[in-house]
């Protein structure tokens, strides 16, 4: 039976990479390497534990177009990427090339919608994604043939529907509900004013969706506290327009075809790189 498709979020896995590695490692002329390198440790690692079928690095832009129309605060906040790591970002996918891992961009969507789609289409195909992202909002794409590789402490961990079911109390197909609900601080997106993440969570597992807790709360007979009920009527589009931009757009892309780690190539793509030590782990030296 073949591996998973392995769908990688790679602008988060270089901005980890950049800031968990020391910027004192260089590569050949002097040129930093430190997310460049974070990134591919962290893949291979991936690799190694899933034996997937491929392997893509999913780009895109940094806040979509229609996100930012719906509401300016979206991802305001963020700072550019220093110049090591834009300097970097422009070197990787042709490095990756070398591995076996194709780079696709989404334009003027996001990582997140390439994502997505990808694991989409590998469902019909009737096939099975990884998705490896530490963003929460691809939560939603989880099911039985979707799960996510999400970073943490000791190691990424495979996060399936039960998984997310013990995390935030919800269905996955819930997860754009809870955000327009309680939020996303990471994205700027301020959700409904007083209602947290437990909050959002009991109102769903009552009325099922964002348009259900709405219409209970516009009802006279709502059980709900007054303060409840005025948080969530007092600008209900906006919250409306909060699940929109939670929810992923579908990109159209082909189906990745099998391309497993080319490991001689790889070696020879990092010692070129002046990646010395992660050469002799590919080569097995």
């Amino acid at each position: 039976m073949p591996g998973p498709l392995l769908a990688v979020d790679a602008p988060l896995l270089m901005f980890r990479g950049y800031y968990a590695l020391p910027s004192s490692i260089r590569g050949s002329g002097g040129r930093p390497v430190n997310a460049l390198l974070g990134t591919a440790n962290q893949v291979l690692q991936a690799v190694e534990r899933l034996a997937p079928r491929a392997t893509v690095l999913c780009w895109g832009a940094e806040a979509a177009p229609y996100r930012v129309e719906h509401f300016a605060g979206y991802r305001a906040d963020r700072e550019p990427a220093p110049d090591d790591l834009s300097e970097q970002w422009d070197r990787a996918p042709a490095l990756f090339e070398a591995f076996g891992w194709r780079s696709l961009d989404a334009g003027e969507f996001e990582a997140d919608d390439l994502l997505g789609s990808l694991a989409s289409i590998e469902t019909a195909a009737g096939g099975t994604t990884v998705l490896f992202t530490g963003d929460r909002d691809m939560f939603q794409c989880v099911n039985d043939t979707v799960t996510v590789l999400f970073p943490a402490k000791g190691g990424p961990e495979l996060i399936d529907a039960a998984g997310v079911r013990e995390r935030y109390g919800i269905e996955p197909a819930q997860v754009p509900d809870l955000i327009a609900l309680r939020g996303d601080p990471s994205d700027g997106i301020p959700g409904a004013k007083g209602i947290g993440a437990k909050g959002a969570a009991d109102l769903l597992r009552r009325f099922g969706s964002l348009e259900g807790v709405l219409e209970a709360a516009a009802s006279p007979t709502s059980e709900m506290t007054p303060r409840t009920r005025g948080t969530l009527t007092a600008d209900p589009d906006l919250l409306r327009a909060f699940h929109d931009m939670a929810t992923l757009r579908a990109i159209a892309v082909e189906r990745p075809p099998d391309a497993p780690l080319d490991r001689a190539a790889a070696a020879e793509a990092a010692r070129e790189a002046g990646m010395n030590r992660l050469a002799e782990r590919l080569a097995g030296e």
